[in-house]
């Protein structure tokens, strides 16, 4: 506030004049999320940060089923077969009726009903996984497919500009053709 009350602020003092930016080549952004960013130069998931002209033999596959869904097929089949074999030695398999029959045998389908109903619930991961320097890497892994597919696809074209010789200024930029009239 001035001196007088007036509620004018005092003249700023000019902004010094910023300097030209520099004419380097930018790397070209291909994807970047929170944790995920794809150059034209660089792959980079949380902490791990991967040049793209040394990742090579790329390829993609699902992560193991879930311990927990592995683990109930395990108990289900193992009790189920326990049961078997307890009717089998104290001879009541003879006694039991159709309906029994009937029964042990949807049970017996118990464990491949918790495998799909697993894989649902739970999926295995998507992983993307390559090669740096000779050495096999899990370069990325995600549950979400369309994440997994945009990350992937981002690079591809980051490996086939880098292969093509980087990333120059798009057609769509440059002076087209006309023929003279």
């Amino acid at each position: 506030m001035q001196t007088d009350g007036s509620a004018t602020q005092p003249p700023r003092s000019p902004q010094p004049p910023r300097s030209p930016k520099v004419t380097g080549a930018s790397p070209t952004l291909l994807y970047a999320r929170p944790g995920i960013v794809v150059t034209g130069e660089r792959f980079t998931v949380g902490r791990n940060s991967w040049p793209v002209t040394e990742l090579t033999q790329l390829r993609t596959s699902r992560g193991p089923h879930d311990r927990l869904a592995v683990r109930a097929v395990i108990v289900t089949a193992a009790m189920i077969g326990g049961v078997g074999v307890l009717l089998g030695f104290t001879g009541g398999l003879q006694r039991l009726t159709a309906g029994a029959y009937l029964t042990l045998g949807t049970v017996g389908l118990l464990p491949l009903a918790l495998v799909l109903l697993g894989d649902r619930w739970r999926p295995p991961a998507y992983e993307l996984w390559g090669r740096h320097r000779g050495t096999e890497v899990l370069l990325f892994s995600s549950d979400d497919e369309r994440q997994f597919g945009q990350v992937t696809r981002a690079l591809q074209r980051a490996r086939e500009g880098a292969r093509h010789g980087g990333w120059g200024e798009p057609l769509a930029a440059a002076d087209p053709w006309r023929p003279n009239r």
